[in-house]
């Protein structure tokens, strides 16, 4: 999926190591995607840019396609259409709960998204896809959009690639059940594969209290996709230090009695915890990892290390566009369209920010 804001904000991620046994609340953003559809982003956000290697999570729908055939700028569309667009140094992951998309890339993988099976692409030094909700699709959409950034060992030299996964391994606690996308959860793992240190799983729980073991070295988030769970840490002997310095002091809530996080709300929960403990009636994805210690550069749809990366990457897909596709980013087959065009670069140096504030 892609970053299509006009106007993309820059950032630097990563160099810092994560705090302790923290908690923040993450507000989402309203975003346009493409032509049809409108998000949530979570990630990056004003006060927390990455968890783990995830930077950038977009949490859409549930969305009555029915009712919003001529609701945007393309009467007669309907759900999701956004054109072919690139990307480097980055895996895409898509998650559905909910409808069904039309998956094509520059690598000549065509794929159905549907709910409960994982599609993951990885960039390297670049490709291009496009997804579209084909007109005899569901009626309903919803789901995730995430990134996870790849580290520099394999970002340039790993070669782009796609995989999907129709059976993912089943993940059973006390008090809930889900499916493992990537890495491992609670012993259980996932064949996705992965190039850093990273867990996501897709959690029900089924109103009851569940505990949940975590892995203390990696930093995590919950993002409440339907219902509202609270969440409590059972190795947080101090409330105070569930509070980092300048955070909303109702974060030490999840020490004390508990935080709760209702629909489209993530809780980013820091490292240091060994397990949560869950109650509610909700739905949610788990993302964690260990804390990405590389700096990266992010604009647009681009991952790099420098404001020369982004801008050779950018010139070089205006130049496949121009091609209908290059070496490094191929044309999109099966596509009926034209391509995105990428929005102007900012009139000064993309310049470091921090992984939080």
């Amino acid at each position: 999926m892609s970053n299509l804001d006009e106007h993309p904000a820059e950032g630097v991620c990563g160099g810092e190591g994560a705090e302790g046994p923290v908690v923040e609340r993450l507000e989402a953003r309203e975003v346009v995607l493409g032509r049809t559809t409108k998000v949530r982003r979570l990630l990056p956000n004003k006060n927390r840019r990455m968890v783990g290697a995830w930077c950038f999570v977009d949490h859409y729908g549930p969305d009555d396609l029915t009712a919003r055939v001529d609701s945007y700028d393309v009467p007669g569309e309907r759900g999701m259409l956004v054109p072919p667009h690139p990307h480097t140094s980055l895996q895409t992951v898509s998650w559905l709960f909910e409808g069904e998309i039309e998956h094509r890339d520059s690598v000549g993988s065509h794929a159905m998204v549907r709910p409960g099976e994982l599609n993951i692409m990885t960039a390297g030094n670049g490709i291009a896809h496009s997804e579209v909700s084909l007109p005899d699709g569901p009626p309903t959409l919803h789901g995730a959009q995430l990134w996870v950034a790849l580290p520099d060992s394999h970002r340039t030299t790993v070669t782009p690639h796609f995989n999907a996964y129709a059976d993912l391994p089943k993940l059973t606690l006390d008090g809930a059940q889900g499916t493992v996308m990537i890495g491992t959860v609670a012993g259980v793992t996932s064949p996705a594969p992965a190039y850093t240190p990273l867990v996501g799983a897709d959690i029900q729980l089924e109103g009851a209290a569940a505990t949940l073991p975590l892995t203390p070295a990696f930093e995590y988030a919950v993002l409440v996709v339907a219902g509202s769970l609270t969440v409590t840490s059972p190795t947080a002997a101090d409330p105070a230090a569930c509070v980092p310095a300048g955070a909303d002091p109702t974060a030490g809530d999840l020490a004390r009695g508990g935080l709760t996080a209702g629909f489209g709300e993530m809780l980013y929960l820091g490292a240091g915890r060994d397990g949560i403990q869950l109650t509610g009636d909700a739905r949610f994805l788990l993302l964690g990892g260990e804390p990405f210690e590389e700096q990266l550069v992010m604009w647009w749809n681009f991952i790099g290390r420098s404001h020369e990366e982004i801008v050779a990457a950018r010139n070089d897909w205006m130049a496949s566009i121009d091609a209908q596709g290059t070496d490094r980013f191929p044309a999109v087959p099966g596509y009926d369209g034209d391509a995105l065009p990428a929005p102007p670069l900012p009139a000064t140096r993309l310049k470091p920010r921090p992984r939080s504030r």
